[in-house]
């Protein structure tokens, strides 16, 4: 973090026209990132508290990072760079939000007595393994003071960088409960290219769901979004629920593609420049709604629940049990929350939202 012949603004400056930054330390750029601009904070607490009221299966979670190098062209967590008066399209993947020290503020609340070692989740809003991790180096110290203080963890990432980490994670997982999943949706490298242009290949991600295995972790998928028209085949489903469980995927969950708020016109801004065939088609799916028609939820399902029986996930899948609407939110994948035993299926649970 030796940056300061990069450094654009100082603490008190204006390093972004709109930017309302509390506790802004400097902003900075540097030739290893290009077009990037890192916007370092003194944050006030390192553990978000989940509203009483959601399904997700933790009340805590921790995001060392805000916005995301990944450029997913559909990714849920976009629009919450709007809080900072910053755009959910470019701004999302070029103005980061780095919380420099997260570490030692999250040592300090979790030492606290009011703390209940809860469950703490990491990649619910931007990924923590994202490429500026290696610059920054905030896991290590996350992980270590989690289990210091005896907390449950999981980690849900698209990042190759988690390799790094893998020993101190299955040490960890000797001490706490561990839980690990990946994201992996889309198996063709061309369409991969021009829809995550930041993230691992679809080889590389392969290889760290074998990888985690390899470690004695458990390693869950979720296999999300699912786009209507370009990863909904059963072909491609087939080819990539095999490559996972050759992986040694822990379990896997299906998930439609939705498009929240201002998602939705930049994806379909990408298929009007990438698949222009496919708007009206989405348009009509889609329409004013932000998730696909319960119909094509069903049609979904009905595909997928025969190919994850042949390849072996079944009722490992952590799909809802007895219910006849389709899911909306999915679930997560055994193995990517911290169960006391892995390979048992987990309780049913909803899928990441934006904390």
């Amino acid at each position: 973090m030796r940056w300061d012949g990069q450094k654009v603004a100082a603490a008190g400056g204006e390093a972004l026209p709109g930017l309302a930054l509390a506790n802004l330390v400097r902003s900075v750029r540097t030739p290893d990132f290009a077009g990037v601009t890192f916007h370092e904070v003194l944050c006030r607490s390192a553990l978000n508290k989940v509203p009483a009221a959601s399904q997700m299966p933790f009340r805590w979670t921790v995001n060392p990072i805000r916005g995301c190098l990944h450029a997913c062209t559909y990714c849920f967590a976009r629009p919450t760079h709007e809080y900072l008066d910053l755009d959910a399209a470019r701004d999302f993947e070029t103005q980061l939000v780095v919380k420099t020290n997260v570490v030692d503020v999250l040592r300090a609340e979790l030492a606290r007595p009011s703390w209940r070692r809860e469950h703490v989740a990491m990649g619910t809003n931007s990924d923590p393994y994202q490429r500026a991790e290696g610059r920054y180096g905030f896991m290590p110290g996350i992980v270590d003071a989690l289990v210091a203080h005896g907390t449950p963890l999981s980690v849900l990432t698209k990042g190759t960088l988690l390799r790094r980490d893998l020993p101190l994670l299955a040490d960890a997982a000797r001490e706490v409960r561990v839980g690990i999943g990946i994201s992996l949706a889309v198996l063709d490298d061309e369409l991969h290219a021009e829809l995550e242009p930041g993230t691992p290949t679809p080889r590389a991600r392969l290889q760290l769901v074998r990888a985690v295995r390899d470690a004695g972790l458990p390693c869950g998928v979720m296999v999300a979004p699912v786009m209507p028209w370009l990863t909904d085949s059963t072909e491609h489903l087939d080819a990539l629920l095999g490559a996972l469980a050759d992986a040694g995927a822990s379990g896997v969950t299906i998930l439609p593609l939705h498009l929240r708020g201002p998602v939705k016109p930049l994806f379909l801004g990408w298929l009007a420049r990438y698949r222009p065939a496919l708007v009206p088609r989405y348009e009509e799916l889609y329409g004013t709604r932000a998730y696909a028609p319960d119909a094509y939820g069903r049609w979904l399902r009905d595909r997928v629940a025969p190919l994850l029986e042949r390849h072996g996930f079944g009722d490992r899948s952590g799909h809802r049990a007895g219910r006849t609407a389709p899911e909306r939110e999915g679930a997560y994948p055994v193995g990517s929350m911290p169960a006391a035993t892995p390979d048992v299926a987990a309780p049913a649970m909803a899928q990441p939202t934006l904390f």
